[in-house]
């Protein structure tokens, strides 16, 4: 989807103006990870933040990095990435999380009882999450900022939370929006009356 270049630019201002964000970022080269991008909570929790006049890092509970290793799909694999992205950016003292998207299917299912296919790129499980208008990365690009979002910015900053026909789980769904709009009481949950699941 097309995003218009002033509403790019607001959500990387508002996604750096969160100095953990702009710190991971800029030590992006150090983690080496192959189609790496930084996703979720921290980006837009860090705009909702900022909607309700707010500082942008608060109760940001972690920090989402996704990337995509096709060629080891061992837990191990996944753990000495973790150790490496927590070597280079311990020093910010924040939880920060690392998976590899290539290897999600392995363990979701069992996790959060669900069928979850196997994804060919890290972009694949950015468009997955249960809610659309959280569906949102970063990774620096050419001396600026990168941005995908598959379903624009308009539901992030309208604050309007839909179930994904991507991952229509709604029991996750109904549990994941409540819970972000505890925390953001302006936020507007649209559920579909049919497909429910």
């Amino acid at each position: 989807m097309n995003i218009a270049a002033s509403d790019e630019h607001r959500f990387v201002a508002q996604v750096l103006a969160n100095p953990i964000n702009h710190a991971i970022l800029i030590a992006w080269p150090q983690l080496a990870l192959p189609d790496g991008w930084l996703v979720a909570g921290c980006l837009f929790q860090t705009v909702w933040n900022l909607s309700s006049g707010r500082p942008a890092e608060e109760g940001i509970k972690d920090y989402d990095i996704f990337y995509f290793d096709g060629d080891d799909l061992s837990e191990a694999a996944e753990a000495a990435v973790q150790a490496r992205v927590d070597r280079a950016l311990g020093h910010l003292g924040v939880n920060i999380e690392v998976k590899n998207q290539a290897r999600v299917h392995l363990w979701y299912p069992e996790h959060f009882g669900h069928p979850y296919p196997r994804l060919r790129r890290t972009q694949d499980g950015i468009d997955r999450f249960l809610v659309p208008a959280t569906c949102v990365a970063v990774r620096p690009a050419k001396g600026s900022v990168e941005v995908y979002a598959p379903h624009g910015l308009d539901g992030l900053y309208a604050g309007v939370l839909t179930p994904n026909p991507l991952t229509d789980h709604r029991d996750l769904f109904r549990a994941k929006a409540a819970s972000y709009q505890t925390r953001w009481p302006w936020l507007r949950i649209e559920e579909a009356a049919t497909g429910a699941r």
